[in-house]
């Protein structure tokens, strides 16, 4: 048996992969978190083979969520759902540690097949993120100016983007103001912005930030 904790802030999104993967046998639903603080509580106390993960959530990210999973060796496998589906973001995801990305909008037995791969222990990409990440590989350069920067600037910079203030991302990320301050100025200077408002503008054109956080920053 497959179990499975569904992480993601909107309920709607949360009941229609409940319905979709609890009418699949060998496959069970064990739990259900609305961010990504309670997510990872739930990931530590449940033990789940899969968490299917969005990557836009109040609390930690699903970039963070990813990150600690991997960081306290937890054995749960991480597959984000989002509705952005460019190269850059599944590349970092998958350098955080997940073991699956796929946009809200794929079928349903895209879902379920995702799911059983990745409890099986291999990886799953759809197949629209897949070409792209083989076209950028090919192409020789990235496609974006936010593949410049590390795992934890993309963190940083996620969190400036969607209106955080540095001592609350210092709190969150468990790091010094001070190392906060660095990472901010080190990836406004590799994305050529100087403030948060630019940040988020940015990062909604190229789809790494959805409407509504958009919207919320700007």
């Amino acid at each position: 048996m497959i179990s499975i904790v569904l992480v993601d802030d909107h309920e709607l999104v949360r009941t229609g992969f409940r319905m979709i993967l609890s009418q699949q046998p060998g496959i069970e639903i064990v739990g259900e978190a609305a961010d990504g603080e309670q997510g990872l509580a739930l990931i530590r106390r449940m033990k789940p083979d899969v968490a299917l993960v969005d990557v836009h959530m109040p609390q930690l990210s699903g970039i963070e969520l990813t990150d600690r999973v991997r960081k306290h060796k937890l054995a749960t496998r991480i597959v984000i759902l989002t509705v952005v589906n460019e190269a850059p973001f599944p590349r970092r995801l998958i350098e955080a540690g997940a073991s699956g990305y796929l946009t809200k909008g794929c079928a349903a037995d895209e879902l379920v097949r995702a799911v059983r791969q990745v409890a099986d222990g291999r990886r799953y990409l759809s197949p629209d993120v897949a070409e792209l990440l083989a076209l950028g590989a090919l192409d020789g350069h990235p496609g974006s100016p936010f593949e410049a920067l590390s795992a934890r600037e993309l963190d940083v910079a996620m969190m400036l983007a969607q209106g955080q203030d540095m001592q609350r991302i210092a709190k969150r990320l468990k790091l010094s103001a001070k190392t906060v301050a660095t990472y901010k100025y080190r990836l406004f200077d590799k994305l050529g912005v100087g403030n948060p408002v630019a940040l988020a503008h940015l990062a909604h054109l190229h789809g790494l930030l959805d409407d509504r956080a958009h919207a919320l920053a700007g």
